[in-house]
């Protein structure tokens, strides 16, 4: 499956919403580190790469933006433009990002720390990795 769309649980009354997120239960891996994104100048497009086994779920907690998904053999873009929806970027996945709105904030969850061998940068390179079904026990 191309895109994966995690739906989390909106708790709440009258005093506002809550969504709980617990490693291993609603996000389907241990957390090892989170990023958030925010203020991206208008225009600008982010990503352009893919990780050769990290696993990330983004979730918009503010504001929307397109997720452009490619698996190597088809694209996809997701909007995300709602904090109880997470997409799951899984490894071997090239994603690409455009359309932030001005009040964005983009969180991510990531399964791995920060690891610059893990990244994919050149897209031909991404491509060869995926035909040459190199990385295809890390999915």
């Amino acid at each position: 499956m191309l895109v994966n769309i995690i739906d989390f649980n909106t708790l709440g009354d009258e005093r506002g919403s809550l969504i709980a997120l617990e490693a291993n239960n609603q996000i389907p891996f241990e957390i090892k580190r989170v990023y958030y994104l925010f203020a991206t100048k208008p225009g600008v497009a982010r990503g352009f790469h893919a990780h050769k086994a990290l696993k990330q779920i983004a979730i918009c907690l503010k504001g929307s933006c397109r997720f452009v998904m490619d698996d190597g053999k088809d694209k996809q873009d997701v909007i995300l433009a709602t904090p109880n929806k997470g997409l799951l970027i899984d490894a071997m996945q090239w994603h690409e990002m455009y359309d932030f709105s001005e009040d964005c904030v983009l969180m991510v969850l990531a399964d791995q720390v920060y690891d610059e061998s893990d990244y994919i940068r050149e897209y031909s390179k991404f491509i060869e990795a995926v035909n040459s079904h190199v990385y295809s026990s890390a999915k």
